[in-house]
């Protein structure tokens, strides 16, 4: 039987990842079995491997996928406005308004946030490493580069826009997983421990004046 051609492959491939998405948007990455991407697809479950040395590779794929999507919808409202501290709150509320609308986007960024660079990196193919590399860059490069502009007006008071872009948005995915589980831990008037509800509005108006508190000049 003759090898499929690169383009039935990539066909193949974009399936798959499609496939692999709707399973993430509608019950979570746990809930993604391999078998059930492959009947999706129309295809034996080996097949899966052939095309990804492991389901990882086809988890990070999806989360790029998400990432371009944030991308594109970040771009509008910086083409809004050319005020650096408008943009950078646009670029808080798109974020988390997208983690909000997405939980498995959400997921999947904690589950390759747990891993070490090289070790994730080592288990993935080139072209996969690099289209999450692309698609992380898609997304932090505007809010860097957003960061950078405000501290040359004197806007923000900000050293190091690549490390503070970085810092931000790993801050503001560990703030969304509070909106989503909805609760806090605080100690209550008889200093027992007790919950708290965290409404997620009440969480991403705290990212949005956290992020512009801690870069104001």
């Amino acid at each position: 039987m003759p090898a499929p051609s690169p383009e039935l492959r990539e066909a193949r491939r974009r399936e798959l990842v499609a496939a692999c998405r709707t399973i993430f948007d509608s019950r979570g990455v746990a809930e993604a079995p391999v078998e059930e991407i492959a009947q999706a697809v129309g295809i034996a479950r080996g097949l899966i491997y052939r095309e990804f040395a492991t389901k990882e590779e086809l988890v990070v794929l999806v989360v790029a996928g998400y990432l371009a999507e944030l991308a594109a919808l970040q771009q509008v409202g910086l083409d809004a406005s050319e005020d650096p501290v408008v943009q950078l709150e646009h670029l808080v509320r798109s974020y988390t308004g997208f983690c909000r609308r997405y939980p498995a986007f959400l997921d999947g960024q904690i589950n390759l946030m747990r891993r070490r660079a090289d070790e994730l990196g080592a288990e993935l193919s080139e072209d996969v490493w690099a289209a999450l590399g692309e698609a992380m860059a898609g997304c932090l490069s505007p809010l860097i580069e957003v960061l950078r502009r405000g501290a040359r007006r004197g806007d923000f008071s900000v050293e190091d826009p690549e490390l503070t872009g970085n810092l931000l948005w790993t801050q503001m995915l560990g703030a969304m997983h509070l909106a989503r589980i909805g609760v806090g831990v605080r100690r209550d008037a008889s200093g027992d421990p007790a919950l708290f509800v965290a409404a997620g509005d009440r969480v991403v108006a705290a990212c949005v004046a956290g992020a512009l508190a801690s870069v104001r000049a």
